[in-house]
């Protein structure tokens, strides 16, 4: 994709709902495929005007069973999946300027789907083997639609990794590999050490790292991914504020600070952004220290295939 540090968007959600969209649905963002896709198209636009170079689709929460609890088949389902990639491609044709941009097809956990909090947990009592059977109809629709990389992200658990890494064998896409962590740990509790270390034998993995954690979690995270996977790491924490499932609200501060983005850099980050509750306006600071961090001599590293 890039020779240098890539620019990721912020919480695509977040975005929406400033917008004054309705997420209230089990398929979150990925109902608008169905009811607003041009409010994706615009919510991607944001974020390439803020100064992101990657713009990750709207189907994080999107599948073939959830489409078919809303009435739409398999046929139906698969295209409004496919138009994800297209709406973040319609994204990058409108930005236009001198800079690539890219899209990276979102590939949520099977938690995601359950709508029910269950991917920040993990242990779904399905074997690897069940795990990757769901995926790879996902993935080789999504690939098919022709995005730049697959994100794998907020994976919870190790087992879900090992199906997801299975199931995107032979689709012909990099992937990049991202945890939802918590402390030194997966959510569902093996250490990060375990958990990066499935990606040193993917080949098809370009970077591995967190995603939809606490911005310290990220700090922590990123020389470890980089040292036990040898890749590019890849991390984009949330705001630092905590959702309350209870009252329906976020709480406590934000504790996002674009300026860790030099420390990340150094540490073996190259593709940085933010999650949850992170929006244009932080990333525009990302990009600015990104900028700022590449112009130095010797800053820029490793290849992002």
């Amino acid at each position: 994709m890039s020779d240098g540090p890539l620019v990721l968007d912020g919480g695509l959600s977040d975005q929406l709902a400033g917008d004054g969209c309705d997420l209230a649905d089990a398929l979150w963002s990925a109902r608008l495929l169905v009811d607003d896709p041009e409010a994706i198209v615009r919510a991607h636009q944001a974020y390439f005007a803020a100064g992101a170079s990657v713009a990750t689709t709207a189907g994080y929460q999107a599948s073939f069973e959830g489409f078919a609890r809303r009435g739409v088949d398999r046929a139906g389902a698969a295209a409004l999946m496919a138009s994800s990639v297209r709406l973040a491609r319609e994204a990058a044709r409108r930005t236009g300027g001198a800079r690539p941009l890219w899209v990276a097809a979102s590939v949520g956990p099977y938690g995601a789907v359950l709508a029910d909090g269950s991917e920040y947990r993990g242990r779904y009592g399905l074997t690897v083997a069940e795990l990757e059977a769901f995926h790879r109809l996902r993935i080789e629709v999504l690939a098919a639609a022709g995005p730049d990389v697959l994100a794998l992200e907020t994976v919870p658990d190790t087992d879900e990794a090992r199906a997801m890494l299975r199931a995107v064998r032979g689709v012909g896409l990099p992937v990049w590999l991202s945890y939802s962590v918590e402390g030194g740990r997966t959510r569902a509790g093996q250490p990060l050490a375990e958990a990066f270390a499935l990606a040193a034998g993917s080949d098809e993995v370009v970077a591995v790292g967190v995603n939809c954690c606490t911005p310290a979690d990220a700090d922590r995270a990123v020389a470890l991914a980089a040292r036990v996977s040898g890749k590019p790491v890849v991390v984009y924490p949330n705001s630092g504020e905590s959702w309350d499932a209870r009252t329906g609200d976020w709480r406590g501060g934000r504790t996002f600070a674009p300026g860790s983005v030099a420390a990340w850099l150094s540490a073996g980050a190259r593709l940085v952004g933010g999650c949850c509750r992170v929006g244009p306006r932080t990333i525009a600071q990302v990009a600015a220290q990104v900028d700022r961090a590449t112009r130095r001599p010797g800053a820029t590293g490793p290849p992002i295939a």
